[in-house]
């Protein structure tokens, strides 16, 4: 068997593997995982998620995904917790305990100190006849039938599984507690995505004069237009400055292949009518989805149902929307 080969097909085992282990535990949800998420909800504190090696990973990212889907958490490593971290646990917060085993020494460590404080414990575990699982309020169960791992020593399954459970108990939460979009982009004020979320199209149209044509404007006055605005089309108006349609560089040179009497033109005759719209109140990832949807590079923005401008895909990428 080729290097190429074996490689393909040890990936495909892991993914396998690791892809069944998801579903399998998704036949473990019980009682259990319903009655944590129903204390979560109906708590006052805060959830505290915490673990070591490779389930400390873990935590942090399930901490992260909870913050940001409005349930307020922090991560504690566990070996920190016995050297004074365990100062951060206070009165009502929900503590998940990840680990694979349920035996570590750091955990048998910490459980008891955290059931002296009256702390709500969940167990996220791949062992429920483990020391951590039998003191825990809630056992999530995360049992797996063996790891990626040849030899079945590496944290890859049962990590990527600890992994699944948390994202569930997060979108759980989320749909409980009825967030919104607009709960998501004020936790997401950043990047591609938070830009995604509040920017609308009227905070990106273009600055340049809107061009606009009249519909019996002559091939030359459109050909001005279009060039001098240097947005590579117009609109065209009807008397009422309601609009009509819309000429692209790409209509013009169109046109221009065919035996037509150019002098006689005018920019009814050449408009693509009924032209793809969208509002300027709208988010501007609505119209880069129209543009993909419709294989165009631009839109004509409207604003109380008079045109407002152009939004062209470059203004999108320019935003990082793309």
């Amino acid at each position: 068997m080729n290097l190429a080969k074996n490689i393909r097909n040890t990936a495909s085992r892991v993914l396998q593997n690791e892809a069944n282990a998801i579903l399998g535990v998704a036949d473990f949800l019980n009682g259990d995982f319903e009655a944590c998420v129903e204390h979560i909800l109906a708590s006052k504190g805060r959830v505290v998620v915490t673990g070591v090696g490779k389930s400390a990973l873990i935590a942090n990212k399930i901490v992260a995904t909870l913050n940001s889907t409005g349930t307020p958490a922090l991560f504690m490593h566990a070996a920190d917790a016995i050297h004074g971290d365990l100062g951060m646990v206070q009165e009502h917060d929900v503590v998940i305990c990840i680990s694979k085993s349920g035996n570590t020494p750091e955990i048998k460590v910490l459980v008891p100190l955290l059931k002296k404080l009256g702390s709500v414990l969940v167990a996220l575990v791949s062992n429920v006849n483990s020391y951590l699982a039998e003191q825990a309020d809630f056992v999530l169960n995360a049992t797996i039938g063996e790891e990626a791992c040849p030899h079945n020593l590496a944290p890859t399954t049962s990590t990527t599984v600890h992994l699944a459970l948390g994202d569930a108990l997060a979108v759980c939460l989320l749909e409980a507690r009825g967030f919104t979009s607009d709960d998501f982009a004020k936790y997401h004020p950043g990047g591609s995505l938070g830009k995604q979320l509040y920017l609308r199209v009227k905070d990106i149209l273009s600055k340049t004069q809107v061009p606009v044509v009249k519909e019996d404007a002559g091939l030359a006055e459109v050909i001005v237009e279009i060039s001098g605005k240097r947005l590579g089309a117009t609109a065209v108006l009807d008397k009422e400055g309601n609009l009509k349609g819309i000429i692209t560089d790409g209509d013009l040179r169109r046109m221009l292949q065919k035996s037509l009497d150019i002098a006689k033109l005018k920019a009814r005759d050449i408009m693509t009518v009924n032209p793809k719209t969208i509002d300027a109140d709208e988010f501007a990832i609505r119209a880069l989805n129209l543009m993909r949807n419709h294989n165009i590079t631009q839109l004509v923005a409207l604003e109380g149902g008079k045109i407002a401008g152009f939004i062209h895909i470059h203004d999108l990428m320019k935003e990082g929307i793309v």
